[in-house]
């Protein structure tokens, strides 16, 4: 996967400013093995204040976002803002995420501001899609996803082997 992003055309012409949102955890993990290739751009990440988050991204512009977000209408509406706040300012013209829910608001305002979003679906999953991954969806620009039985259930998506 790294080595596509790092050929795409993502990452080809004018300088990339990037917009890493996702959960803390293996979500953070997975988005954080990809330093070859966000490495290189102008960036900022949007997780939640957790002790891994902190540790992994030390010396990174970081801005934390509300948890949970699961079943949680005021944490949705303050991470809404939060996207609002962040994507309007210009300092990034490409969201990029590995889920989970506090990738959604970035997502669909971004959408809305004109942004380019990648979402890369979780290795862990085999046969379905995460929830993030069908909400985000109808929306990405582009749709990673890495088993190939995905990429036959959802044509619009890009099959890319770890």
């Amino acid at each position: 996967m790294r080595s596509y992003l790092c050929s795409s055309y993502f990452a080809k012409g004018s300088a990339l400013k990037l917009c890493l949102v996702c959960s803390s955890g293996g979500h953070l993990f997975e988005i954080h093995s990809l330093k070859d290739w966000w490495g290189r751009h102008e960036r900022y990440w949007v997780t939640f204040k957790k002790e891994d988050a902190i540790s992994l991204l030390k010396g990174e512009k970081v801005y934390y976002a509300y948890f949970p977000t699961n079943r949680s209408i005021k944490n949705l509406i303050r991470n809404s803002l939060l996207a609002l706040k962040l994507l309007r300012n210009g300092d990034c013209n490409i969201i990029v995420s590995t889920g989970a829910g506090v990738a959604v608001p970035f997502f669909y305002i971004g959408k809305l501001l004109g942004k380019r979003t990648i979402y890369i679906e979780s290795i862990a999953r085999i046969n379905h899609l995460s929830l993030t991954g069908r909400i985000v969806y109808p929306i990405a620009d582009v749709f990673v996803v890495q088993w190939p039985g995905l990429r036959k259930k959802y044509p619009k998506s890009l099959f890319i082997s770890p």
